[in-house]
């Protein structure tokens, strides 16, 4: 292994690491201690159960890894915490903790950056550098379970990026995350949303993992959606709404359609009418979400007797809605917001995490 990159542990299942660690002349035992721990946020230094030798020797070849925490912001209007990471190339991404009536959420990202150009989110203001492996998805989680001391039960794909440009290491992850060797999560409480990579939506449904597809669609006009979602000029709405069609028929799973309502561009009773028709007799359900202030959109939310309105003639018409409720507004943490709002110009951590979770 001289001379080549070091391994990422987390971007390995069981099987796979007992390859790696019989290739260093340890035992293949060793491969399930060192998952378990791993998965409970420890670095290779920290697995005592192994000889300082073998933690050695693994430490020349691999990494652990589980991102490094080093920016917590809470909010003041509920639990919700944005989470600030650094990989270990240096490159920064982030993930939000949700808490709910069921338990913990997180929401993680799955590429540095977005090449997507969805005009209403902050994303879109990041220019893309890498996708993530799927140890580096995985290790967001493992990483707030054990700084909150808590077992994270629902998972979102919404974070930076579009998780079916990520295909194959989204896939892998999914496998992790939902294995009982990996951390157990079932697929049915992991949601994955995208803006509507129309190939690879029809990919997803092959693969027999039982979770939510979420599609970001905010516009049932192909002209408008275009205008602000640049995917629909490749993927246009007909292409889109009919492998969600033949998503349901292959998976037994309904769609959810996420739709962020902008004052004066989406939320007339024309667009609801529209939205109304393309989703007649589809197995779905419509997440409502008045848009997020982002700087330098210069979108605005509607009114709450507009969105009520839009929501009630969904309803009218046969269609499930809800108005999503909101979570880390004060810091940022909402939909579309995440980008390097936690960062300074120069992309650097606008605040040191100091490791003790009292100060975040």
């Amino acid at each position: 292994m001289d001379g080549e990159k070091k391994i990422r542990l987390l971007d390995l299942r069981t099987g796979e690491i007992a390859s790696f660690v019989k290739e260093l002349g340890m035992p293949e035992y060793r491969a399930k201690q060192i998952m378990g721990r791993l998965l409970l946020g420890d670095d290779i230094g920290d697995m005592t159960s192994l000889s300082k030798a073998d933690r050695e020797k693994i430490s020349s070849v691999a990494v652990s890894g589980i991102p490094e925490i080093v920016l917590v912001r809470q909010s003041k209007l509920d639990e919700t915490a944005k989470f600030l990471f650094k990989l270990d190339d240096g490159v920064l991404v982030e993930a939000v903790l949700m808490k709910y009536s069921y338990g913990y959420s997180v929401c993680v990202s799955s590429q540095a950056g977005c090449r997507m150009g969805c005009r209403f989110c902050a994303s879109s203001g990041i220019a893309f550098s890498r996708n993530l492996t799927p140890g580096e998805i995985l290790g967001q989680i493992v990483a707030v379970n054990k700084y909150k001391d808590i077992k994270i039960g629902h998972v979102v794909i919404m974070g930076i990026g579009e998780p079916l440009d990520n295909y194959d290491n989204i896939v892998k992850f999914l496998r992790l995350v939902t294995s009982p060797e990996g951390l157990n999560i079932s697929a049915r409480k992991v949601s994955l949303s995208t803006c509507g990579i129309v190939p690879n939506i029809r990919r997803l449904a092959e693969e027999n993992i039982p979770l939510t597809l979420s599609v970001s669609l905010h516009n049932p006009f192909d002209s408008e959606r275009s205008e602000i979602m640049p995917v629909n000029k490749i993927y246009p709405l007909d292409e889109l709404f009919k492998a969600c069609r033949d998503y349901v028929k292959t998976t037994g799973r309904r769609v959810t359609f996420e739709y962020s309502l902008i004052s004066g561009v989406n939320d007339s009773k024309r667009h609801a009418e529209e939205l109304a028709r393309r989703l007649s007799h589809m197995q779905c359900h419509v997440n409502l979400i008045p848009v997020n202030k982002v700087k330098g959109t210069g979108f605005e939310r509607p009114d709450r007797t507009s969105i009520e309105r839009f929501a009630g003639y969904l309803e009218e018409k046969g269609v499930p809605a809800t108005v999503r409720r909101e979570l880390g507004r004060d810091i940022s943490a909402a939909c579309g917001q995440l980008r390097k709002s936690m960062t300074d110009e120069a992309g650097n951590p606008a605040v040191i995490h100091d490791g003790n979770p009292g100060n975040a």
